[in-house]
């Protein structure tokens, strides 16, 4: 059996509904994670994509967060948010808010998580803070799964590079978030924990780069991160037949921000 799964943050499903229903057409994924849906729940485009044959379990409130998942395999043991994440306190509020960044389920063969780890902002910020008690929380969460036998991995956009050779010039980003020895520690920390990054092929350049800012020309520049990322156990990672970011669905107007990262799996 090939399974194709496929992350993607989408930056409004609603304002790239078009580019993605093309994409679903030509690259025919059998589940796809999405982030940053900026749509409540009750909003997403169920039919529109349902007309190509997926299911969809959304998660979000209608702000900058939000998570999906797209299946042609079903869904069974849907969960949403990260078991025992914390919420967030902003400056204004007077209790946390636990926001929709997660969304897991079994689909097919299959059992994946689709996360949208918080930016973080500033270090020493509160979102900061909050980020690397986040992905702590996703840690924890994904022990059982990563140790079993069932194919499983956590996709989506981690808002972390894991090395040096993530980002197109790491002077850049000096003293910013994304590259933290912090953040890439919680990252070494979900590897420890039985997880393992699956590294795309680059269709082009040298390095596989997820994300372009959309100023600066910074796509045709090429000056771009990895931080969409795949980290899937011994069981999903033993099925990888191949790997890719498709730099495609980034050019043009009208695009995210991000490239689909898609993963193919012989099981």
């Amino acid at each position: 059996m090939t399974v194709r799964i496929a992350t993607w943050n989408i930056n409004s499903v609603t304002a790239r509904l078009p580019k993605l229903l093309e994409w679903l057409e030509s690259a025919k994924p059998d589940v796809l994670c999405l982030q940053e849906l900026k749509c409540a729940t009750d909003a997403f485009p169920y039919e529109a994509v349902r007309e190509l044959g997926y299911e969809t379990e959304a998660y979000g409130t209608g702000r900058w967060n939000g998570v999906a998942i797209l299946s042609k395999l079903g869904f069974e043991d849907v969960v949403r948010d990260v078991p025992g994440q914390p919420g967030f306190l902003a400056d204004d509020a007077m209790l946390p808010v636990t926001e929709p960044r997660a969304i897991a389920a079994t689909c097919g063969p299959v059992r994946v998580w689709s996360v949208y780890v918080p930016n973080g902002r500033e270090v020493g910020h509160a979102h900061y803070r909050y980020k690397l008690e986040w992905l702590e929380a996703l840690r924890l969460s994904v022990l059982e799964d990563a140790a079993g036998s069932r194919p499983f991995a956590v996709l989506g956009d981690f808002n972390v590079a894991p090395t040096d050779e993530d980002v197109y010039d790491v002077a850049v980003f000096e003293g910013a978030t994304h590259v933290t020895p912090a953040e890439r520690a919680e990252l070494a920390a979900l590897r420890e924990a039985g997880l393992a990054d699956v590294m795309p092929r680059a269709l082009k350049y040298d390095r596989p780069y997820t994300f372009w800012d959309y100023r600066a020309l910074a796509f045709p520049k090429n000056r771009g991160m990895r931080i969409d990322l795949t980290y899937g156990n011994a069981a999903f990672t033993a099925a990888v037949t191949d790997s890719y970011v498709d730099r495609e669905a980034r050019k043009g107007k009208g695009t995210s921000d991000h490239a689909p990262v898609v993963v193919d799996l012989a099981l």
